[in-house]
């Protein structure tokens, strides 16, 4: 089982895949603060999480943008509370618009899609991480190198399309 995190400045989408790694469902909605790391990292253990994709926001042009830095940062601290698990970066571009889509069409109002959208974003996210690894057969997007890697080691993250 994988889980994907879509990491904001207010709250974090989490998301599951099943066990054969084919479909993504939400989990929670985690407020962003104090207790965030051992929330996601609780959810981990809960799940039996196998790796984690953290969503990686990068402008349409492909540049990370102060976000891009910020969901970096926190995937390495992450990283940190879960070795040995696995931590990929996946090219998040239009997560949170696809997922406002999704809960449009299904007829969610746009004052009760606060408290899902992360979510939301967290399945839109982790559900093309999984596509991508079905249809190419590579792993999505980039490993963030474990604590203690060498140096220089870490990839800059995005898609490996």
């Amino acid at each position: 089982m994988r889980l994907g995190v879509d990491v904001g400045s207010v709250r974090i989408g989490v998301a599951r895949s099943d066990p054969s790694g084919l479909l993504a469902t939400p989990v929670e909605t985690v407020r962003r603060g104090r207790g965030d790391l051992g929330r996601i990292a609780e959810i981990a253990v809960e799940h039996e999480a196998i790796e984690v994709v953290v969503g990686l926001p990068t402008s349409l042009s492909g540049r990370e943008s102060h976000a891009a830095s910020a969901a970096r940062a926190f995937a390495a601290e992450l990283a940190v509370r879960l070795a040995p698990t696995p931590i990929r970066l996946y090219d998040e571009r239009l997560t949170t618009v696809t997922a406002q889509q999704g809960l449009r069409s299904s007829g969610v109002k746009a004052k009760n899609q606060r408290d899902v959208i992360d979510q939301a974003a967290a399945v839109v996210l982790l559900q093309a991480a999984l596509d991508f690894e079905s249809t190419t057969g590579r792993p999505p997007g980039r490993p963030l190198e474990p604590p203690g890697g060498q140096p220089g080691e870490e990839a800059s993250g995005g898609t490996a399309r």
